[in-house]
């Protein structure tokens, strides 16, 4: 074996072994390994000191220089091959700025792994470069290749500590440089090329190259919101639009970036008053039919919309017009592509080997092992570089029941119970409360949500208190019993009535959000339009009334895009909104009573500040199956009083009583059945006055008049006294 093979075999794990500069008793030993290089001649970093041409010591690549300077010299290689002349700064005199960490915890690796902009301070200047880390403990070695070094893995081989990770800084490697790593296993078995797993910026198929990103760029224009008096979530308005950032609306034809949307998007939410936004993944992912619900970029905002900074600028637009954002985020679950996570070293590095834990039969996909630390480091710094370095408000955590049970989805032989012989999950319970324990303690002002559809307990219980820790909770089981009410024809409904009560069982043992998400208009499910039975109109009524009892009924409120124009058909992640739809009456009256309801939730705290404590409902009358129709009333802090009502049935009622819990004028502030909305504009009159008798348990009555399939909101002006 020559020397050069030799060392070959060495530096391709301990490179720092035996290349760079040695100090000698008479100065420094400099040796290169450059294959297919000629010539290499040495020279001072300012170029002022030529230290003489390199011997090849073996025709592979290895070169050396003896230098007799008493300083040790930082230098540049001036290499020829062929007919080709480059020069470049060797990155192996660089050991400490390579094997050094920058200074981080175990939640914001994002800060040290995987690319990071930095410079190493010489006697002969600064040498600005990036360090390179990635977290491979069972390869046998590991190299950074890139548009900087032809993509050849025998230019920059890593070096790595005990602790698995493989570091290498590179100078002069800049923001908008294309990177991979090269692994091979503990078998020298050269493995597909891998995108960084921390990488801030990436590449679409077919290269999926990673990005060298430079964070301190963007400036910031939103220190208003981010220095605001904060109300607690739970007694704030909440009335989130969900959105797919590639079809909501087309520009030209195209997709449009992020800034474009920006410059749509943020208008349109402020007129229909809405006070967040939630974008359904924007995390990095290989398949657009995804919808990013299988994401390979954890940290990095996918480039089909343009750079991380442009998903800044519309987070900063958000902002500016006092719009939180939130975005889906999913810890759940990643893809098999062969440049992701999969088998990173050649072991299963990120998820659990044994495929009854490690494979999602639903998503054909693998399953993260929440029982490593290195695993919860990787995924909590994940979600947390969202709320550094891009300023969101707030993280949506997908499927999260697939990861409490380990039977979630699995027939019997199919799964492995935990040590107790029980189908909870407990590595990823305890994840879960970590992660939310982090970014509450990192990110008081931030909001935690949690997509759990069962009953398990306390999925928005404080940690300390023996639960899962989340703020919100999507109250699944409202939006199927609601739905499956609503789709029936009213004939049917009062055989029904407790579908749309029964939420009120349990609607405070959690923090709720009630949604109508993406979830709900795909997979032949139809549009929310087309759950409503009947004709044309009695679709747009049932669905206006149906939206009414929503906004009445205790919880924050989520609706996918489209749902507010009554789009007609399921979503279709391949275009644009039927957006053409609100040139037609019905169709505009939805989106006006959209924006009404969104106003009324916001400005009416009767309607937001007690949605998750039960001393802010009361039913009026829950048992009216004959009629179809519910009446509660909603309480504010300071005991301000709205009443709701709500006809399921195309039966209007010229005189219905109701009881009220306080004297005084109860003005009409919203009719759903209004004309503005598409109505029939039954007469309902603009205020009612209470009469001094009792009805349903309360001291008050009101007659009042109900139009057909249609929710009426009243407030009281109490009486004044003296």
């Amino acid at each position: 074996m020559t020397i050069a093979e030799q060392i070959n075999s060495v530096l391709e794990a301990r490179p720092f072994d035996n290349l760079g500069l040695f100090q000698q008793p008479q100065g420094w030993l400099i040796r290169v390994f450059l294959a297919n290089a000629d010539s290499i001649s040495v020279h001072s970093l300012d170029g002022s000191t030529d230290y003489g041409v390199m011997k090849q010591v073996d025709p592979l690549g290895l070169f050396e220089l003896s230098i007799t300077t008493a300083s040790r010299p930082i230098y540049c290689l001036h290499v020829t091959e062929g007919s080709q002349t480059w020069q470049l700064i060797d990155a192996f005199q660089f050991q400490e700025r390579a094997l050094t960490d920058f200074p981080c915890d175990s939640d914001t690796l994002y800060k040290t792994m995987g690319a990071q902009l930095c410079s190493a301070d010489t006697d002969e200047g600064e040498v600005k470069g990036v360090r390179f880390a990635v977290y491979a403990p069972n390869a046998r070695c590991v190299s950074v290749i890139g548009n900087f070094n032809n993509w050849d893995g025998r230019r920059h081989p890593m070096q790595s500590n005990s602790d698995g990770i493989w570091r290498l800084f590179v100078p002069e490697v800049s923001a908008g440089d294309s990177y991979k790593f090269e692994l091979k296993d503990a078998r020298e078995h050269l493995l597909p090329h891998k995108s960084d797993p921390y990488n801030f910026y990436c590449a679409q198929h077919p290269e999926f190259n990673s990005i060298v990103f430079d964070h301190s760029q963007y400036q910031w224009q939103d220190d208003a919101w981010r220095n605001r008096t904060p109300v607690p979530p739970t007694k704030a308005p909440m009335a989130v639009y969900e959105i797919h950032a590639g079809s909501w609306r087309r520009k030209d034809g195209h997709v449009m970036n992020f800034r474009e949307l920006a410059d749509e998007l943020v208008p349109y939410l402020v007129d229909m008053n809405f006070t967040h936004v939630e974008f359904v993944p924007v995390s990095e992912h290989p398949f657009d039919g995804s919808w990013g619900y299988q994401p390979l970029g954890l940290f990095a905002p996918t480039s089909r919309f343009g750079s991380p900074d442009d998903f800044k600028y519309l987070v900063d637009r958000c902002h500016q017009a006092n719009i939180a954002v939130i975005v889906d985020w999913v810890p759940a679950h990643f893809p098999s592509d062969s440049h992701g996570l999969a088998l990173f070293d050649g072991t299963a590095l990120y998820e659990y080997e044994d495929p009854r834990r490690g494979w999602h039969p639903d998503w054909n996909s693998y399953i993260y092992d929440f029982g490593r630390f290195t695993v919860r480091d990787f995924l909590i710094s994940s979600a947390l570089v969202w709320l550094d370095y891009f300023h969101v408000d707030g993280i949506r955590v997908d499927a999260v029941a697939s990861m409490l049970y380990l039977d979630y989805s699995r027939e019997d032989g199919e799964w492995v119970p935990n040590v107790d012989g029980g189908n909870h999950n407990y590595e990823a319970i305890e994840f879960v409360k970590r992660f939310n324990e982090t970014v509450y303690g990192k990110f008081p002002k931030a909001m935690t949500i949690a997509e759990e559809s069962t009953a398990f307990d306390g999925v928005t219980r404080p940690v300390f208190a023996g639960g899962l820790g989340f703020g919100f909770k999507w109250n699944m089981g409202w939006m199927h019993d609601s739905l499956e009410y609503m789709k029936r024809d009213p004939i049917h409904r009062t055989y029904h009535h407790n579908e749309m009560t029964f939420s009120m069982v349990y609607s405070f043992n959690e923090n709720f959000v009630l949604p109508l998400s993406h979830d709900e208009v795909v997979h032949g499910k139809g549009s929310i339009l087309d759950r409503m039975p009947g004709d044309e109109w009695q679709k747009t009524a049932n669905l206006r009334a149906y939206y009414g009892f929503m906004y009445g009924h205790p919880g924050k409120k989520l609706n996918f895009m489209g749902n507010e124009i009554a789009q007609g058909i399921e979503w279709n992640h391949q275009t644009e909104l039927d957006w053409y739809l609100v040139q037609f009456d019905r169709h505009k009256g939805m989106q006006n009573l959209f924006r009404d309801l969104n106003r009324l939730h916001r400005d009416e705290p009767s309607l937001h500040e007690r949605d998750c404590d039960p001393a802010g409902f009361r039913w009026i009358n829950h048992d009216d199956s004959a009629a179809n129709i519910f009446s509660w009333v909603r309480y504010s802090d300071a005991n301000d009083i709205i009443v709701v009502v709500a006809n399921m049935t195309p039966n209007p009622h010229g005189s219905y009583r109701i009881g009220v819990p306080g004297a005084g004028r109860y003005d009409v502030i919203l009719n759903t059945d209004s004309h503005f909305y598409g109505g029939s504009n039954y007469d309902v009159g603009d205020a009612f006055n209470s009469i001094n008798e009792s009805a349903n348990g309360l001291p008050f009555a009101l007659d009042i008049r109900v139009p057909p399939l249609a929710t009426l909101f009243f407030k009281l002006k109490p009486v004044t006294i003296g």
